[in-house]
This record gives C-alpha cells, structure tokens and sequence, in this order.
C-alpha cells in the first residue's frame, strides 16, 4: 500500500458506509461559511464547490500574503462576501439573502501568539462573533444545520491525564485558548435559551460545536506557525527558529477536521437533537507528535540544506501537551483519521514544491482532495508511513 490510509469505515446500525461523505447531500446544497478566506475556509470552499453545494462566504480579507484564497482563485466558484462577523447589519443581511440551509462557523482570530498581542481583538473576533453570528441565526427564523469550529485548546488545561473529552470542562489559560472556550460556553448558551435540541421542530436550528487539532497542508502562509514557518525557511535557505520543539500537538491534513465538520453537518440534518453538543476530531494517539519530529520529518521530505534550530528568546505560554479523545465522533458519527501523518507531510510537501515550480494553486488543491476522496471511497485496510 502506497497511501497511507487507515482502515475502511465500519457500518451504521442501519447499515450506511462510514468514514466519508454522503456526495449527494452537499450537491446543489445552500452552505454558508464565515472565514472562508483563512486557510481552513479556502480548503473547504473549493471541497464545497467540487462537491457542487451552492457557497456563500463571508469574511475579512485574507489575513495573509500571499495567501490560498487569492492564488486558488477561490472567489470563482461561490459569492465572496468582505465583511467583518461583527457587523451584525451585514452578516443578517447577507444570511437573508443566502438562505443557508448548513452554516459552518470558521471566522476567527486563530494564532495564539497574537492573542497575546491584541488580547481584545481576539476576543471581540472568536467569542463576541460567535454572539453575532447566533443571534442573526436566531432573528432570521430558518431551520438550518450549524457547526461552531472552535479548537483544540478551548479545554480548561491540565499539564498532564489523558486525551481531552467532549465533557471536559472549558477553560484556556492564554488569551486565545480562553477565548475559543468562550466560544463553546456561548455556544451552549445559545443553545439552551434558543435552539433547545428538544424543541427542534419549533425552531429548526440543530447547533453543534467541532474542536479539531492543528490542521496542516498546502497554502497555509499563517505567522508563528510551525508548517508556514519551515517552509519560509526552507524556502529562503535559512534555518527555521522553533520555540518549543518538545511541545506535543495532534497533527492532522487539513481535510481531515473538514470532512468532520461536513459529515457532523450531515448527521445534525438528519437527526439534530440527537447530534447537537461537543464533537472532537482529533488523529490517533500515534499522530500526536512532538514539534521536533515534525521539523525532522519536513526537513528530511524537504531536503537539500533545509534545517531548524531552537529558538532561545523568552516566548509566552502554550499547552506543552495537547491530545484529543475522538472515539465519541468515531463511534457516533463513523469518523476517523484516514490519512497518516507521515504521509500527510508528503503530501505538503508535494502542495508546496508544487507552487514554487509554478503549477497553478486552485489544480494542486483539487488534486489532492480528488486523491483523498478516492482513498476514502477505495478504503483500504492498511497505512503506508
């Protein structure tokens, strides 16, 4: 096996596949998504599309240069809307227009470091957004599907234990990862006072929250992250300056949370009250790597003279340990990780030796989903590292 894909997915009790998307569903399909020029929101855009789902995104401009939405051309396939989610008039205004029947909730402040920086920007964007976004659901009275993506760090700390689950307490002792579990306590919130899962055909609102690890792949130029950084590096001949090499992280390809996100959305449609609380999807315990063995790894892909030395300036606080327990949305919703880490790395490697060779951003991204989609439906029962 060349692929490195894990085990095919197993049956539903009514003996449905698992493990990947029902293409179906999405087809002609009215999705709206907030941060859809991100990194994240561009890779789920052009899967949408490819999908044939009808997209609308709303968003700031793409927080970095260059940056994945611009050089993909993601805009062609879907109504771009430039707008900030605090805006409350223009986010209504546009959830009117579109008529959303999913909304995934992406748009975010999402680098710890700048948390530190601007603490007041981030929690105005990732928990006073969240408020915004939810109320304009609320006034706009329609029955729709909606994932709030939060993150891996919304988890009240503890320097040590096992994996984080879905009914760990909230906490986050930086700005940031306090304020994505704000975040989740909002979206509790909303849901109890508004859209109660027990009164679903009242409301028509079935709201879910997904807390994914660090997502990684191609066209990710984000600042103070570990993959954009090696490749800058790499890329400029220099070696790389890491912070916090033994820091431990559940690393997963970046359609792996994605699929998740899409494939909750899908069981929220179908049974909504049964589905809308807390979802982890996180990789296997094996895929929970140390930050030095991500810079080897990519070093020895990358080759030549790529290098990385540690960082010794002083660097405010992170997690040293970040693991995720994703048995709940294995056992309830048939997801699991299907692409090894290990391979996951090639292929990023591949994206991004791609675009320095000149081959066109959007076809390298579709590339690789077409070739993920296929390892998914062929389900083969082995990995390749």
């Amino acid at each position: 096996m060349s692929d490195g894909v894990r085990a095919p997915g197993t049956e539903t009790p009514t003996g449905e596949r698992r493990n990947s998307l029902d293409q179906s569903f999405w087809r002609g399909r009215r999705v709206f998504v907030t941060g859809h020029t991100g990194f994240k929101g561009s890779w789920l855009s052009l899967w949408l599309q490819s999908l044939g789902a009808d997209v609308t995104g709303f968003a700031l401009e793409p927080p970095t240069r260059p940056s994945l939405f611009d050089e993909a051309s993601v805009a062609d396939g879907m109504r771009s809307i430039i707008a900030d989610i605090r805006d409350l008039q223009a986010l209504s205004t546009s959830l009117q227009e579109a008529r959303p029947e999913v909304v995934i909730h992406m748009a975010a402040q999402s680098v710890v470091k700048e948390g530190y920086a601007d603490p007041i920007e981030t929690y105005s964007v990732n928990v006073l957004g969240t408020v915004h976004l939810f109320d304009a659901l609320r006034r706009l009275g329609r029955g729709c599907v909606v994932v709030n993506v939060t993150s891996d760090k919304c988890y009240a700390h503890r320097k040590s234990g096992p994996p984080y689950t879905e009914s760990d307490p909230m906490g986050g002792d930086d700005p940031y990862s306090s304020s994505k579990g704000c975040s989740e306590l909002v979206t509790t919130s909303f849901r109890q006072s508004f859209f109660p899962p027990t009164e679903l055909d009242r409301h028509g609102v079935a709201l879910a929250s997904a807390r994914a690890g660090n997502a990684i792949g191609g066209g990710d130029w984000t600042p103070d992250q570990l993959i954009p950084d090696l490749i800058r590096a790499f890329q400029g001949g220099s070696p790389c300056l890491i912070r916090s090499p033994e820091g431990i992280r559940p690393w997963q390809f970046v359609l792996e949370p994605l699929r998740g996100y899409l494939m909750l959305a899908e069981s929220l449609h179908a049974r909504g009250a049964e589905y809308a609380s807390g979802w982890n999807f996180g990789p296997p315990a094996e895929d929970a790597r140390a930050v030095a063995w991500i810079a080897d790894r990519l070093k020895t892909a990358w080759g030549g003279d790529a290098a990385w030395a540690v960082d010794e300036r002083a660097h405010p606080g992170e997690a040293a340990v970040l693991r995720l327990d994703a048995s709940k949305s294995e056992r309830l919703l048939g997801w699991r990780s299907a692409l090894s880490l290990d391979r996951a790395l090639d292929w990023i490697v591949e994206w991004y030796r791609g675009r320095a060779e000149g081959a066109p951003q959007r076809e390298l991204t579709q590339m690789q989903i077409d070739r993920y989609e296929s390892l998914l439906s062929e389900g083969r029962p082995t990995l390749e590292h």
